[in-house]
């Protein structure tokens, strides 16, 4: 390999490392543009519940990200430091992800603490997740041209995937209910 090549990456791991975002984002948005209707007309939890729900789960989230993004740091494994987190934690965060949409036949306060538990724990496998994939694109390239370039294929997926949930969130809550 020449040194011209050092560093370069072919056009289908750009792609690759894009569809990561593809597949974050068409998660994440879901969630997000879905919470508060599920939460306050499916669950039957109170408006104020759910906000105050919200909050406190985005401070944690402040608390929580940083730490993730040492932990990734300091892990050495025969994957890398990132890869290990979107291996090991892509099953739980699905299996989170079912349960935070679960509505178990609890009272309003077992519902509340249901509520609590999953989102804070979907919340927490996310950044398990996602500070990892976003840390992998620093060190995807030694070369700053390629990292810009995964960086802007990236963004199109990202975007791509906002346009599909934006145009096929609600027609399939309609449909399939």
């Amino acid at each position: 390999m020449s040194d011209q090549n050092i560093g370069k990456l072919k056009l289908t791991e750009k792609i690759a490392y894009g569809f990561g975002d593809l597949a974050s984002v068409l998660y994440w948005q879901t969630f997000m543009l879905y919470f508060t209707y599920f939460y306050t007309d499916v669950a039957l939890i109170p408006a104020s519940a759910a906000a105050t729900m919200f909050l406190v789960s985005r401070l944690w989230d402040g608390l929580n990200d940083p730490v993730m993004g040492m932990i990734a740091d300091r892990t050495n494994t025969r994957w890398g430091k990132f890869r290990p987190y979107m291996l090991w934690m892509c099953v739980p965060f699905a299996v989170v992800g079912v349960l935070t949409f679960t509505v178990p036949n609890f009272g309003l306060t077992g519902r509340l603490v249901w509520a609590y538990a999953t989102f804070i724990l979907i919340m927490m496998l996310y950044t398990a997740i996602n500070i990892p994939y976003t840390a992998l694109l620093g060190v995807i390239s030694p070369d700053s041209n390629e990292r810009t370039s995964v960086s802007s294929i990236k963004f199109i997926f990202a975007y791509s995937a906002g346009i599909i949930v934006s145009a096929t969130l609600l027609p399939m809550v309609k449909a399939f209910g």
